[in-house]
């Protein structure tokens, strides 16, 4: 392995992607819009803001030594000496935007037909067709295209998109957060007119939840459903632990919220968390432990009882 000195390390780390094609690669370079840009080679790459990210495979990152590594394939000291080459000067990285409190949020491009999306949480997540069509009618839900990923979009208090979180429908295991996705806005089914808010660990869980909501027979639409957007970690110490921002804001937004029910994952970090969020947050909210009684989460339980009704219709006795 060739030693490169720590300093041109150093130095490599500092160049971001953009910066990197400017000077290595422009032919490679598509502009998208604005200050928004793709690689001619993988066009489902975008570059803002000095991140990148890689939508069809659920990675990203603000370099471009994150990028020769986790898309090219190169070894470490490959990807230094390719951003070094054959000079000691290094180009100077470009300079960022001002930080803007709010990101642009980079939506991929709505697929016109989202049957790939309808079929994947109806027939594999055994979410209600109704609930999957009132979202996708009120935007709150597309499919990809080219990819067909199927997006959950969250919204501000403006109706402005501001989280966005894509799951592969063909079977693998890629999801994550589009680019400039801020979690204070994530994915919800709300209804202000309600006193409690149930909170789950990510979409696929709330849609799950709403559909034994219709399957008991109540409307689902008179419920806050409310998604974390992914597993929250509280601190080592649970007491000096934070609400997480996605229930911070609509607790701030709603403050007649006097009950939240937790769905949290049957697993050790979803127990942790439960506990965490009964001893942080307010006194004056009570908070309900609600996991399911089958399966590791909510959208287990609902494939559970999706089994049952077929084994009842097929008259099979358990």
């Amino acid at each position: 392995m060739p030693y490169i000195d720590p300093e041109t390390i150093i130095a490599a780390k500092q160049i971001d992607l953009l910066t990197y094609l400017e000077n290595y690669e422009p032919d490679e370079l598509v502009k998208v819009s604005g200050d928004t840009y793709t690689t001619k080679t993988h066009d489902s790459i975008r570059i803002s803001n000095g991140m990148w990210n890689w939508f069809s495979r659920g990675i990203g990152g603000k370099t471009a030594l994150d990028y020769l590594i986790k898309v090219r394939g190169y070894e470490f000291t490959q990807a230094v000496e390719a951003i070094v080459g054959s000079t000691p000067v290094l180009p100077t990285p470009r300079a960022r935007p001002a930080k803007k409190e709010i990101k642009e949020l980079l939506l991929p491009k709505a697929n016109r037909y989202p049957n790939r999306a309808i079929d994947y949480l109806t027939k594999e997540r055994g979410i209600d067709f109704e609930v999957v069509d009132y979202c996708i009618k009120n935007n709150l839900i597309l499919e990809s295209h080219k990819y067909h990923n199927v997006v959950f979009i969250g919204y501000d208090e403006a109706n402005k998109p501001r989280y966005a979180a894509f799951r592969s429908t063909n079977g693998e295991r890629i999801m994550g957060d589009c680019s400039g996705s801020s979690k204070k806005y994530s994915f919800r089914i709300a209804n202000d007119n309600c006193n409690e808010v149930h909170l789950f660990e990510c979409a696929i869980d709330l849609l799950s939840y709403a559909t034994l909501l219709k399957m008991k027979g109540k409307n689902w639409l008179s419920y806050n459903l409310l998604s974390l957007s992914g597993v929250y970690q509280p601190k080592e110490k649970i007491e000096d632990s934070k609400v997480p921002v996605a229930l911070e804001r609509y607790l701030s937004a709603n403050p007649n919220i006097n009950k939240i029910y937790l769905h949290l994952d049957n697993d050790k970090a979803g127990r942790l968390a439960t506990k965490a969020l009964q001893t942080i947050l307010p006194k004056h909210i009570k908070v309900i432990d609600k996991p399911v009684p089958q399966g590791k989460d909510v959208n287990d339980f609902l494939l559970i009882q999706r089994q049952k009704q077929l084994n009842f219709s097929k008259g099979i006795s358990r």
